[in-house]
């Protein structure tokens, strides 16, 4: 199936898996790429110097075009740009705006800027700034989103802007590809659908609770980090919720000390990096500093299989999800899915 996303990056196929930390790593990435999709490796959970060698097994693993994805407002944001052009990496991926100048740096290497929005005037910036696509995330997406549902933003954005729109929030079959398309989409995004799989590195027990999982399971909550977080219910989703200021910063407090010696961050670097991370937002203190542990709350989860301990983000989809197949397996699936679709759309009489 060619569409302008397939065109733009040189894939068989209008899929992306998405950049999620702790889970896009070499391994899922190349995978996802030798199936025929886009992988994007997750690069903010990695120093520059791991970035660097998760890069190089990627290509090991595959000759196939992938992408990475980066903060722009990352401390070493350019020294990762730098990385990706002396690597040759086909796309970049920002969680979000990166600035003209970052743009201009990667387009005059030949690297494809594709920033991820979560709202039309974000879209229509980036596009006058020269992305050359975007992935647009409604509020059914898993991590930090919006209240804007897919069905109501995608159309916005492929309204407002005339490059290639990614549409992610909701999508794990063909089903959903065909409506994407139908939106004017050039293809869809998907994280938990591809965190779902045989391929993906994240412990069989963690897999399992999002196996378990019903729609009603997932819920979005600013308990953790002050910000809107899509994420499977859990105990410690529910203990934070229910806690009040002074129980909820105790708790903030131990679990800082233990995630302090894991990082080995100083308690002024948790409470510098817990400030930067408040986005113009309103924050308790307990939130300031699970604000800076959220990465490690998601290494608990995605790499020690702690269930009890970490964050399990999740997109609403994973209350419809069954099973764990290889990428090649699911990639498979959603685009027969998708022809099926396609070839039994009902036809009206001339």
């Amino acid at each position: 199936m060619e569409t302008a996303l397939t065109k733009l990056v040189g894939v068989r196929h209008p899929i992306v898996q998405t950049g999620m930390g702790w889970v896009a790593g070499p391994r899922l990435v190349s995978a996802t790429a030798n199936a025929g999709a886009l992988g994007i490796l997750a690069s903010a959970t990695m120093t520059t110097e791991q970035l660097g060698r998760a890069v190089r097994e990627v290509k090991s693993r595959t000759e196939e075009p992938f992408g990475v994805n980066l903060r722009a407002d990352a401390a070493d944001a350019r020294e990762r740009v730098r990385i990706i052009i002396d690597e040759g990496v086909r796309v970049a991926s920002f969680a979000l705006a990166p600035s003209r100048e970052l743009i201009a740096e990667l387009k005059d290497a030949g690297v494809v800027v594709i920033p991820s929005i979560g709202a039309r005037r974000h879209a229509e910036k980036v596009a006058a700034w020269g992305a050359d696509a975007v992935i647009v995330q409604g509020g059914e997406g898993g991590g930090h989103t919006g209240e804007v549902a897919t069905t109501v933003l995608l159309p916005q954005v492929v309204d407002a802007v005339d490059i290639p729109v990614i549409a992610a929030g909701g999508f794990h079959d063909g089903r959903g590809l065909v409506a994407a398309l139908a939106y004017g989409a050039a293809g869809v995004a998907m994280g938990t659908r591809f965190l779902l799989t045989s391929d993906s590195t994240v412990p069989d027990a963690v897999k399992a609770k999002y196996l378990e999982a019903t729609v009603k399971d997932i819920t979005v909550t600013t308990a953790v980090d002050g910000l809107p977080h899509r994420m499977l219910r859990t105990e410690l989703v529910a203990s934070l919720e229910g806690a009040g200021r002074v129980r909820a910063l105790a708790q903030a407090v131990r679990r800082a000390a233990g995630f302090r010696k894991i990082s080995g961050l100083t308690w002024s670097q948790l409470v510098r990096d817990g400030l930067a991370m408040k986005h113009g937002k309103s924050l308790t203190w307990s939130q300031v500093l699970l604000a800076a542990n959220t990465p490690m709350l998601l290494r608990a989860s995605m790499v020690e299989g702690r269930t009890d301990l970490g964050v399990m983000a999740s997109g609403q989809v994973a209350g419809l999800i069954e099973d764990l197949p290889s990428c090649e397996e699911l990639i498979t699936r959603v685009m027969t899915e998708a022809a099926h679709a396609l070839a039994t759309l009902p036809t009206t009489a001339g």
